[in-house]
């Protein structure tokens, strides 16, 4: 019996940053770059599980039960920029955090605008990033186990900044250590 391998995602660099000892994935921010990186990544090298770490906006009304320091999992998979209906995804992986799940809209857009995270929130997500639906869609392709995990950054709303996630994305992501060292490792 062969050992299971995994593969280590992070949309950003600097999501990365405190996992530079760990090999990883890189894809790139939005839907296309997630997409093509993570395609050729498993059609090179075959493994059994993507796990996805990163950074997401809080949207949704039920937001209140999300922290900005707690590790979330994400369970189902939806586009929020996409005119047509587009299909949920629901990541074949196991759920680790039962206590702490979330529905994700994927769209190629920094939210920071009340009026789209309106939108976002009406589709029943309650975070926001721009790969994960790719993702999704690309593991479910290849029939690999997908597991995304998020830590989020900000409530995508108009007192959001890119400026601000510039300066946090470091602290995230050494929260997302310690999440991997405790729970993934």
């Amino acid at each position: 019996m062969s050992e299971s391998t995994t593969l280590l995602v992070f949309a950003h660099r600097d999501e990365a940053f405190a996992f530079a000892d760990v090999p990883h994935l890189v894809t790139g921010v939005g839907k296309v770059q997630g997409a093509v990186a993570l395609a050729a990544a498993l059609a090179e090298t075959p493994v059994d599980r993507v796990v996805v770490l990163g950074t997401a906006g809080v949207v949704g009304d039920g937001s209140d039960r999300l922290s900005l320091d707690e590790v979330v999992q994400v369970t189902r998979v939806v586009q929020h920029d996409f005119s047509l209906p587009s299909p949920e995804l629901t990541p074949a992986g196991e759920v680790l955090l039962p206590e702490r799940t979330a529905t994700i809209a994927t769209g190629d857009v920094f939210v920071k605008d009340d009026a789209q995270r309106a939108h976002i929130s009406s589709l029943g997500a309650e975070l926001v990033d721009m790969e994960a639906y790719s993702y999704a869609t690309v593991c479910a392709r290849f029939g690999v186990a997908l597991q995304l995990f998020k830590i989020p950054s900000d409530f995508a709303d108009s007192a959001t900044t890119d400026e601000e996630w510039d300066t946090i994305v470091f602290r995230k992501s050494e929260q997302l250590r310690a999440f991997w060292d405790a729970r993934l490792r």
